[in-house]
């Protein structure tokens, strides 16, 4: 049974952490060009236990070090009001990385295989993860190093998810077996949701199991929702904080159609654009944070681009002005030959402004201009348009089939295949955690 002590409470440690971390830890930038001495424990606070796990001892340092690799590689500039968050996730990896390397210690001593990682393969990730960010090993280190961490505390971080990710694909990912009857079931949700909108997303999900509840998860979303919109990489952050299976790949969800995600994402997504950051959206395990990178139109809608000619009218503008404009744009009409000109030909005449509409569904058309995308050939020009802000010529410059094709049976099994061994994993650990002795200081 997990055992959860409190000996001199997470407020007054996180003030003595912040004094250092503040004035000290910064995001990864520009490469240093020459290491620093090594960094000593932080100024101003003693070495002693944050927390003892099944009697490994988590310490002070160890702390305030994972803490500030945390800032330096999310992104997220370090502020009296999210070092916390910081602290609560810090403590949170600290614990789950001993439960992890606990467990596979006792199982290379009872079945006699080797799974921990070993130094030269941990150096060999720490060279893949600097080839990553544009630099060597050397030069990569030196910049954690800059930064006041030691690159210990990285090669730790990296031996226990190296070591553990290994343990959990070769005990359970030659038994796991995708069923036909599951990947049929998920080809013809596919097809039924073929029609509908498809949202290409990233995500972040808080789980309210892992940080105190639901209320503390919305407030750990909402502080990761603001450093996100200052600029903080959603990538960075993802991998950091995100309790999703998708934070390896830094959030990346990929295209997702309505139905896939929870019912509260789904009604979010409708709502939002191309490149928007949705606000904290609680469901029934945590909190989501959700990027829209891209929209793309269901397989049933077609999809048309316009270019435009148009002269500027008030609703109520008299008949005089709208009869002028007419002519204005039926003088133009013989000089266009199709949308490549189109532009260029209204540029000559005073009083006409031209330009390219772009790509729309043409359901989302309004009624005058939806008309003529769909009777118009490629290529030809319509008769002027009236609407409540202007008179328009329109050109359709081309029209297909939205929609993309669907995902192959690999594609579907290897999805379904990556979600239950995560599942798995997160049960393995919660198990693990649920029969630990955990005391925090």
């Amino acid at each position: 049974m997990m055992r959860a002590r409190n000996v001199t409470g997470p407020a007054v440690r996180c003030a003595v952490l912040a004094a250092a971390l503040l004035a000290t830890a910064s995001p990864l930038g520009a490469l240093a060009q020459d290491a620093a001495a090594p960094p000593a424990a932080p100024r101003g606070i003693s070495e002693s236990a944050a927390a003892v796990v099944n009697d490994d001892i988590i310490s002070t340092y160890d702390l305030a070090q994972r803490m500030r690799l945390l800032i330096a590689s999310s992104g997220i500039q370090p502020t009296a009001e999210n070092l916390p968050q910081f602290q609560q996730q810090a403590l949170r990896s600290l614990v789950e990385e001993r439960l992890q390397l606990q467990e596979l210690r006792r199982v290379e001593k009872t079945q006699k295989i080797k799974i921990i990682a070993t130094d030269e393969e941990v150096e060999a990730e720490l060279a893949d993860n600097a080839r990553d960010n544009n630099a060597s090993k050397d030069q990569y280190l030196a910049q954690l190093t800059s930064a006041g961490i030691d690159p210990q505390t990285l090669r730790e971080q990296v031996r226990a998810q190296m070591s553990w990710m290994r343990w959990i694909r070769g005990r359970y990912g030659s038994r796991l077996r995708i069923g036909e009857d599951q990947i049929k079931a998920t080809q013809q949700r596919l097809a039924a949701a073929a029609n509908k909108p498809q949202y290409q997303i990233s995500e972040v999900l808080i789980d309210s199991s892992r940080v105190g509840g639901p209320d503390a998860a919305t407030q750990g979303a909402q502080q990761l929702a603001v450093q996100l919109q200052q600029g903080a990489p959603f990538a960075a952050v993802a991998r950091q904080f995100s309790a999703a299976a998708t934070a390896a790949n830094g959030g990346d969800a990929g295209w997702v159609s309505p139905g896939e995600m929870p019912p509260e994402v789904d009604a979010v997504l409708e709502q939002m654009r191309p490149g928007q950051l949705s606000q904290p959206i609680p469901v029934r395990d945590g909190v989501y944070l959700i990027y829209l990178r891209d929209k793309r139109a269901g397989a049933g809608a077609t999809l048309v681009s316009m270019k435009q000619a148009a002269v500027a009218l008030p609703a109520n503008a008299p008949e005089s002005q709208v009869d002028a404009a007419r002519a204005k744009l039926e003088s133009l009409r013989p000089q266009v030959t199709g949308c490549g000109n189109l532009e260029a030909a209204a540029a000559k005449v005073p009083g006409v402004v031209a330009g390219d509409l772009g790509e729309a569904q043409i359901s989302d058309l309004i009624p005058a201009f939806r008309d003529a995308a769909e009777t118009l050939p490629i290529g030809q020009l319509s008769q002027p348009l009236r609407t409540s802000a202007g008179l328009h010529l329109v050109a359709v410059c081309g029209k297909r089939a939205g929609g993309a094709d669907q995902a192959s049976r690999e594609q579907i099994e290897n999805r379904l295949y990556g979600q239950q061994l995560s599942m798995i994993a997160r049960r393995y650990m919660r198990d693990l955690m649920n029969s630990a002795t955990i005391e925090t200081r």
